[in-house]
């Protein structure tokens, strides 16, 4: 009996099909490979190799301070774990606000030396030229508005973006210039359903509600494993977190007692 062919791997033209198809893309987080693995394995979509690792890894209070070469060693180690779902790495802060150059210089590293198969950037309006130009160098862009964690000093912190007429003309303009797909997050749900219905491209939400054509989450929130935020619209599907403590707490009890390790984990 032969074996079973290997999945088909996820393309950025499958995203823009599953729109027209009404298929929701699901899409993760992941900053190592055997997270990618066990997601990749599990059906994801996609996965994000998001600058969230910056909070929920490095223990910052944002994001600001990870580096391009910090994603790039990400995004290798979760391509490693992936056979289907799509790899898009995070270009991070000031790794492309100085303009399309710089940008393409960036993202190119990530396609190069991080295997990522796409690359995300934060903006609507002020940053279509710089999709447009990704775009026309063969990286695909997925395009990011709303609440965009990178411009959290001018925002006034992580809060609900509610000028509909902006997140209209910024959606807009990103799917115009040529980016396979947008992340809408923390807007009224409403606004974010009328957006999906207007631009031509997937919507995915983060705090979006359910009206987009897809959705992502931050592993560590989806999985329990981070408690210094707890953002109200990361469902927890696990508490991980809950369940490491107790065994390294198991663990340490063992080793006081003498009972680890035992006669089976030794060696004559």
């Amino acid at each position: 009996m032969s074996a079973a062919p290997p999945p088909k791997p996820v393309t950025v033209p499958d995203f823009l099909q599953a729109k027209a198809r009404g298929r929701r893309m699901a899409i993760l987080t992941a900053y190592d490979y055997p997270t990618a693995r066990l997601f990749d394995q599990a059906g994801v979509d996609a996965i994000l190799v998001g600058d969230s690792v910056g909070m929920v890894v490095q223990g910052h209070p944002h994001c600001l301070k990870v580096t391009l070469d910090e994603i790039i060693y990400h995004t290798r180690c979760v391509a490693r774990g992936v056979s289907r779902a799509l790899v898009i790495a995070d270009l991070p802060f000031m790794s492309y606000q100085l303009g399309p150059e710089q940008a393409l210089a960036s993202a190119g590293r990530l396609i190069k030396e991080g295997d990522a198969h796409a690359v995300k950037l934060e903006g609507g309006v002020g940053t279509a030229a710089t999709i447009r130009a990704l775009v026309g160098a063969g990286i695909p862009a997925m395009a990011h508005v709303g609440l965009t964690p990178q411009s959290v000093r001018q925002l006034g912190g992580f809060r609900v973006q509610r000028d509909a007429d902006r997140l209209f003309a910024d959606a807009q303009a990103v799917a115009e210039a040529g980016a396979f797909a947008v992340v809408l997050e923390c807007i009224p749900a409403d606004v974010a359903a009328q957006v999906t219905k207007t631009v031509s491209v997937p919507t995915i939400g983060i705090g979006a509600g359910a009206g987009c054509d897809g959705q992502v989450l931050v592993a560590h929130d989806m999985l329990g494993l981070f408690d210094d935020v707890r953002p109200r619209f990361a469902k927890r599907y696990a508490e991980l977190g809950d369940a490491a403590r107790k065994a390294a707490e198991a663990y340490c009890r063992e080793v006081r007692e003498g009972t680890f390790p035992a006669a089976e984990h030794g060696f004559k």
